[in-house]
């Protein structure tokens, strides 16, 4: 063999055991892994293996939508960033959310209540449920926490659906707002059900994406709003962490909430809202021809969407101690003496009772004298010789006297009632009152004091203890305008029925108000009209009807009045100014919609609140168009039920 074929056989065979050497390394590490895996770590691995299975989870229905009479949404869903964790699935609470708060701003005081609620939750039996860590995350902090969520137990981090409200306080009152359910939320929603059934909700009403209406429609719809929960499959790994979902069953699919429409057109409430320029007070618009409420102001309002994930204790007694009280509904829950708004109720109450005749005249000395009182007029000369039409176009107190003393208390009353004061006019929201109609068997029971003739006096020009909303006197407007047909007010367009106990099914007679109109129209639209002025739409014809009001919310003593009544100005606090009130409707000639405004503590109704009537009729006249609500186009094509089901 030649030297040099020596050489290259050489070379071959010391490659070959190289290669057999390595060869021989790799398969013996292989094997010791093998080995490893197979025997020495076979327990943990088996464990971390049963650890990775199919999950079944809560899926919350999506809740349903809260939309304004032509489909606008007023209240939906949104997704936004959220950090959750599984207290039984965390070894080590506090190093996890220290960990979290190296991440993202978690304030001292919420990690330490954090981690009481992940023991009360391992107390309880319920350490499976999530338990929230921080919400409405920025898309910088999403984005860490996605980064670092795989590296701590426990710990998921997601876009979950939140409850949103587009349109901040313009609808607070109205709405009202979700927030997770309490232990009294929990018993009051589960009540009644099957044991079975209790405990799923209970598990749904923990999970952190629901929530159960508090307030408002909110709450009165929960039912129609919220939804069915179901269960979704999800692979999890070793730390309960879920990987990826599954194929769903269909059977086991969350059912959506169905979507809620209202009355309201969320266009006249801003521009209602716009018109209140700061001031404090309310306005209620209502459809003269099927009782639709078009609009229901309260300003000022809260803004929801600050109760959705819970408020702090701070930020709430801002809201509590507001000298303005934005938590309070004045629209339906404010009572406040009608002032001369009332009149046409006790001009009714005297024709009704036959105790004088529209053309008789009663003489205004500018006061009037029962007993040893002296009751005054609003304008200190007099007003002269007064027929009714006239006393109500000038707002005469000295004839609303007379004829509420003619009348008597229990006749007032009675047609109060039939005007829908005294009622409670629910309309799906919270907070609604009845205000107070007085007579003499209220203030028997109540006081335990008779009833005396000069409490009629101020009965008659809207005073003492009477007490009415804004609401009642929108409703009261609207059925002068009908020429007296028993309208209903509503708030639902579709959705759940509001069972309202308050009922109007007597019409009123349609003469007397003919003349209630003509009285109505007479303030506006002819000279000596307390709102003269305010007459005019600015449309290029249509006109309104009104009649002012002002409430006193201070009682004015006889030496003040003998130097002369100081009224408001500088000369006296704001908050013992009178309230402005004004009541209308229009177009005055083919009534449309009628309306009650109340401005708190702008003294004149003819110089702040007519104004504000009158531009937000003169709107709603503008958006008319003769659009039809959207709910009404839904109803008309709802499909028919199927035999045996329920229509």
């Amino acid at each position: 063999m030649s030297r040099k074929n020596r050489n290259a056989d050489e070379m071959f065979d010391r490659r070959m055991f190289i290669a057999a050497g390595v060869g021989g390394v790799v398969w013996a590490t292989l094997a010791a892994r093998f080995f490893q895996l197979q025997f020495l770590d076979a327990e943990r691995y088996q464990g971390l293996a049963e650890a990775n299975h199919v999950k079944l989870v809560m899926a919350p229905p999506e809740r349903g939508q809260i939309l304004d009479r032509f489909g606008r949404p007023l209240a939906s869903q949104r997704q936004a960033g959220r950090i959750s964790v599984i207290p039984e699935q965390m070894s080590d609470p506090e190093a996890v959310l220290n960990r979290i708060s190296s991440l993202i701003d978690l304030p001292d005081a919420r990690r330490i209540r954090l981690i009481e609620e992940i023991r009360n939750a391992r107390r309880r039996n319920s350490a499976f449920l999530p338990v929230i860590v921080a919400q409405e995350l920025t898309f910088e902090e999403f984005s860490r926490m996605q980064v670092h969520a795989v590296e701590m137990e426990g710990v998921d981090v997601q876009m979950a659906s939140t409850r949103s409200y587009p349109r901040g306080r313009d609808f607070g009152h109205v709405l009202g707002y979700v927030a997770r359910a309490s232990g009294e939320d929990l018993d009051r929603l589960t009540t009644g059900l099957a044991p079975e059934d209790a405990r799923t909700y209970q598990e749904m009403f923990r999970h952190p994406d629901m929530r159960t209406g508090r307030q408002g429609m909110e709450r009165f719809a929960e039912d129609w709003l919220r939804g069915r929960p179901g269960r979704r499959r999800v692979v999890a790994n070793a730390h309960g962490r879920p990987l990826w979902e599954l194929e769903q069953d269909p059977k086991q699919a969350a059912i959506p909430g169905k979507d809620l429409y209202i009355t309201i057109d969320a266009e006249l409430q801003r521009v209602a809202i716009d018109r209140f320029e700061g001031e404090s007070g309310a306005a209620v618009v209502i459809d003269i021809e099927n009782g639709d409420v078009l609009a229901m102001v309260s300003t000022p309002a809260f803004d929801p969407n600050g109760f959705v994930n819970g408020i702090s204790g701070a930020d709430y007694a801002l809201l509590r101690d507001d000298p303005r009280a934005p938590l309070y509904p004045r629209a339906h829950g404010g009572v406040y003496p009608p002032g001369s708004t009332f009149k046409m109720v006790v001009a009714t109450a005297a024709l009704e009772a036959g105790v004088i005749k529209p053309e008789e005249r009663i003489r205004c000395p500018g006061h009037y004298r029962f007993g040893n009182r002296t009751w005054h007029c609003w304008k200190r000369p007099g007003h002269g010789a007064m027929n009714m039409h006239d006393a109500i176009k000038q707002s005469c107190d000295v004839y609303f006297y007379e004829i509420a003393r003619r009348s008597g208390v229990e006749k007032i009353a009675e047609v109060s009632r039939k005007f829908g004061f005294g009622q409670s006019w629910v309309l799906g929201m919270t907070g609604a009152r009845g205000g107070l109609v007085p007579d003499p068997e209220w203030k028997q029971k109540a006081r335990g004091e008779p009833w005396f003739e000069g409490e009629t006096l101020n009965f008659g020009i809207g005073q003492g203890q009477l007490g009415t909303t804004p609401l009642q006197l929108a409703l009261m407007t609207a059925r002068i305008a009908a020429t007296g047909a028993p309208i209903r007010p509503r708030m639902i367009g579709l959705g759940p029925v509001d069972e309202d106990d308050a009922v109007l099914d007597a019409p009123l007679d349609r003469e007397i108000m003919e003349r209630m109109k003509a009285g109505m129209y007479g303030v506006t639209s002819e000279g000596g009209g307390t709102a003269y002025r305010s007459g005019d739409l600015g449309l290029g014809g249509p006109r309104l009807a009104g009649k002012t009001g002002t409430a006193q919310v201070r009682r004015i003593t006889a030496a003040e009045r003998a130097t002369g009544v100081v009224r408001g100005g500088d000369a006296i606090a704001r908050e013992l100014r009178d309230h402005a009130l004004f009541v209308a409707y229009a177009p005055a000639d083919n009534p449309k919609y009628a309306i009650s405004v109340i401005v708190e503590h702008g003294e004149g109704g003819s110089r702040t609140a007519a104004p504000v009537a009158r531009d937000i009729l003169a709107a709603a006249i503008r958006m008319e168009s003769g659009r039809t609500p959207e709910y009404a186009r839904r109803a008309s094509t709802a499909p028919e039920p199927e035999a045996g089901e329920p229509a």
